[in-house]
């Protein structure tokens, strides 16, 4: 009988401290979430003729925007799980729920270089660590297209964050841009385009949301659990890219295709891949050459 009662005892001990685990579990992450941003906006030029309106559209596919935000950037449901919550990339047209008709320069440069939405908060899955380094004029172009996209009429789900999302947050799985970037840091200066390791090192910053920063691959922090670990892309000859050829590259980047002709999982989405220039897969590829190879998952 006193084993029975010191059994409950515990189990209410460790309830009670459960449920104050989740109580600050929920005022940090509310905290982090409610954080107001004010950040000074330098102007940039957004030009708007065709050919930089263009070059716009291609960087919205080669960045990644369409990933998120849906091939007509419309927006979309990008996580939907009772245990991480529901995550709605934000629709980025003038339509229905959409930001454009709002959204001033300085706000899209906010957004997607700081993390910090139009009221200063800070956006949540907004990878804007990609974004921060982007030149003034990629970030002009990629603005020039997003303020042309026709219009679609599709109000978002409102952000939920369900227990799971909450706690991977509150360790850092899930990254809040706007916590992690130095937003008075001086603009950095972009490399000259051209199939250099320079230029590739620019570009590389992109791939590092998936492969993480050490680009070792691994469990992707925050992903619905059935995504793919992502790949190894250092020179490790065992679990990486040291055995593979430029052309080797090209092809899984391209076309999604293995050296041993395997499919790559289209969550590694080749079509985004396939409209990056020559240069720019070249450069990727003289990069990666010279970063420290490290085994599978070694983030």
């Amino acid at each position: 009988m006193r084993a029975l009662k010191w059994f409950a005892g515990l189990v209410a001990v460790l309830l009670v401290i459960a449920v104050l685990a989740a109580i600050a579990l929920y005022a940090i992450t509310e905290t982090w979430l409610g954080e107001r941003y004010d950040i000074a906006i330098a102007p940039i030029v957004v030009a708007t003729d065709p050919a930089d309106v263009a070059e716009g559209r291609r960087l919205a596919v080669t960045r990644g925007c369409t990933d998120c935000h849906g091939a007509d950037l419309g927006g979309r449901a990008v996580v939907d799980d009772p245990a991480m919550g529901v995550f709605y990339a934000t629709n980025l047209t003038a339509g229905a729920g959409g930001v454009a008709g709002q959204y001033e320069l300085a706000d899209w440069q906010r957004a997607i270089r700081h993390g910090v939405g139009a009221d200063g908060r800070p956006l949540v899955l907004m990878p804007s660590f990609e974004y921060h380094p982007m030149s003034d004029g990629d970030l002009g172009r990629l603005i020039a297209y997003l303020t042309t996209v026709p219009p679609v009429d599709r109000p978002p789900e409102p952000l939920t964050l369900g227990p799971l999302a909450r706690l991977l947050l509150s360790v850092g799985e899930i990254k809040l841009s706007a916590r992690i970037i130095d937003h008075t840091a001086p603009r950095p200066t972009a490399p000259p385009p051209g199939p250099t390791a320079e230029y590739g090192a620019y570009l590389a910053v992109g791939c590092t949301g998936c492969h993480g920063e050490s680009f070792s691959g691994g469990k992707i922090p925050g992903v619905p659990p059935e995504w793919p670990a992502a790949s190894n892309i250092t020179p490790d000859t065992d679990t990486g890219l040291g055995q593979w050829s430029a052309a080797d590259f090209e092809a899984a980047l391209r076309r999604g295709v293995r050296p041993d002709g395997q499919k790559l999982d289209p969550i590694m989405p080749a079509a985004q891949f396939a409209e990056m220039t020559d240069d720019e897969v070249e450069a990727l590829w003289a990069y990666l050459k010279t970063v420290p190879p490290r085994g599978f998952g070694d983030r």
